[in-house]
């Protein structure tokens, strides 16, 4: 085993799976610089037919990878922020996701995007978004959501094998997270979840960035006699649907903390699943825990105010034990 970051994780993830099958390029702005510190390193070694720049027009390279790889390739696009998909929302949801059951299934369109999401850092509104649920919304599209190194790693290398759309979301805050992984190569199966942590009293569903907090808010509510279990969809479609309902079942509670606006959140689906398949586990009613429903500012004070935390967390899951 050896110890690496999140960000360590998705270059070595990247570094295998080109090194393992010469169809998969990379591109994106600044892909050849590295600046993040996820694709440091693959120009020099894989070659710039291979890794390459593009202009700053997400239409146009996000047009390009599916174009790639409806010739064969299997493109990674690296969407620099996640606030910049929205600026290609077409060739997402019109084209990545639609053309293969227009072709009957006769094309695959073998293509991941990487795209950098959420706050935390004071970047501020149009850099700060969440933006999982227009892509979670519309069929056929693929997306995870990994919390930690080695579901990184994992997942992206599933993601970049697999024959449909796949959209890898990547915190921001979980970058600097360390986590042993193995030295061997290894596969975390797309549309598996995993109990991060096993308890008897209120299950909570963190998606992303949220499984940290969850589990930091599950160990203060164990010294208060609370026993928490943590559950980690890792990924949101497909979605792992039993291992929530499951532990639901056996808790009888339900949080589920997502760093997303409340609206139609992914929240909202766990929570309305719960309801039509598992109502008659419920001992209370289920509470959400996400951002205040505003633009996230760029004040530091005003940015935790709006994020959802693990003292949230904590207020939420002794809400549903009363």
């Amino acid at each position: 085993m050896k110890t690496i970051n999140f960000i360590q994780a998705i270059n070595e993830a990247l570094r295998e799976e080109m090194a393992r099958d010469k169809t998969v390029i990379l591109m994106g702005e600044d892909v050849t610089l590295g600046a993040f510190g996820q694709t440091r390193g693959l120009v020099e070694e894989f070659g710039p037919e291979r890794v390459r720049n593009t202009p700053i027009s997400e239409p146009g390279f996000t047009g390009a990878g599916v174009g790639a790889a409806a010739s064969g390739l299997r493109p990674v696009v690296d969407i620099m922020m996640g606030n910049f998909m929205y600026v290609a929302m077409d060739q997402f949801l019109n084209q990545m996701a639609k053309l293969r059951f227009m072709s009957g299934g006769q094309v695959n369109f073998p293509i991941t995007i990487h795209a950098t999401i959420g706050a935390g850092g004071s970047a501020a509104a149009q850099h700060s978004d969440h933006p999982v649920v227009p892509f979670v919304h519309t069929p056929i599209l693929k997306a995870v959501i990994p919390s930690n190194p080695y579901d990184a790693k994992g997942l992206l290398k599933s993601a970049i094998r697999d024959d449909n759309p796949v959209i890898f979301f990547e915190e921001t805050t979980l970058g600097p997270i360390k986590q042993e992984v193995p030295e061997e190569e290894y596969l975390v199966p797309i549309g598996k979840g995993d109990i991060k942590r096993e308890g008897k009293d209120v299950t909570i569903v963190a998606i992303g960035c949220m499984v940290p907090q969850a589990l930091s808010a599950a160990e203060k509510l164990a010294k208060e006699g609370i026993d928490v279990e943590v559950v980690d969809p890792r990924t949101l479609v497909p979605l792992d649907k039993e291992i929530i309902l499951n532990s639901v079942k056996k808790t009888g509670r339900l949080v589920v903390a997502d760093d997303d606006t409340p609206m139609c959140s992914f929240a909202s689906e766990i929570v309305t699943i719960v309801a039509e398949e598992g109502l008659s586990y419920l001992k209370s009613t289920p509470k959400r825990v996400t951002r205040v429903n505003v633009p996230v500012p760029f004040s530091p004070l005003m940015e935790k105010f709006v994020l959802p935390n693990d003292e949230k967390i904590v207020q939420a899951v002794k809400e549903v034990m009363a």
